[in-house]
């Protein structure tokens, strides 16, 4: 249950202007509360939240991002909403537990957080596996001329020797 909720989360997780971000209407789904009363309290504690921890979301972004993930689609609420989105950076969605207060809003940041580093585990993983196999394919490709003779050699060992013909006697 709990991988699988840790899944949902980290599949609302954008790349935005090179950053893993939440977006304030997934964040305020997840919460159970409206965007605007998570932004509400947002703005009562903007110095809590430095730029790198949320910003504001650009035409062009919003753009984007409809054109990536399908958000805001046709009829549903929000489609031509007048404010642009707030994306919150691991560190934002962290301090949004403080500002928000409930228990919901501190269980939910734990899911996040594992979220997060779900995501940060597998990212590492997969640049060690990435490092790794480059550095196989450069001993590999310093041994090319020794594998391609030690192929050749067993494939020469592999042929069965034609039967050699029998000199036939008589007529």
């Amino acid at each position: 249950m709990q991988k699988r909720k840790t899944i949902e989360i980290a599949n609302l997780v954008r790349l935005v202007r090179g950053k893993r971000v939440m977006l304030d209407f997934d964040l305020a789904s997840l919460y159970r509360v409206e965007t605007k009363q998570l932004n509400r309290a947002v703005k009562r504690n903007l110095e809590r939240f430095p730029e790198d921890f949320m910003f504001q979301l650009t035409i062009q972004e919003v753009r984007d991002l409809r054109c990536q993930i399908g958000t805001f689609e046709a009829g549903v609420r929000g489609q031509h909403s007048k404010y642009l989105s707030y994306a919150f950076t691991q560190e934002g969605i962290a301090m949004l537990s403080s500002v928000l207060g409930s228990k919901e809003a501190i269980s939910v940041n734990i899911g996040i957080m594992r979220a997060f580093v779900a995501m940060r585990d597998m990212i590492s993983t997969h640049a060690e596996f990435s490092r790794k196999l480059e550095q196989l394919e450069y001993r590999l490709g310093q041994h090319d001329e020794e594998i391609a003779g030690l192929f050749e050699t067993i494939k020469q060992l592999m042929k069965i020797p034609e039967p050699k013909k029998k000199a036939r006697i008589g007529f």
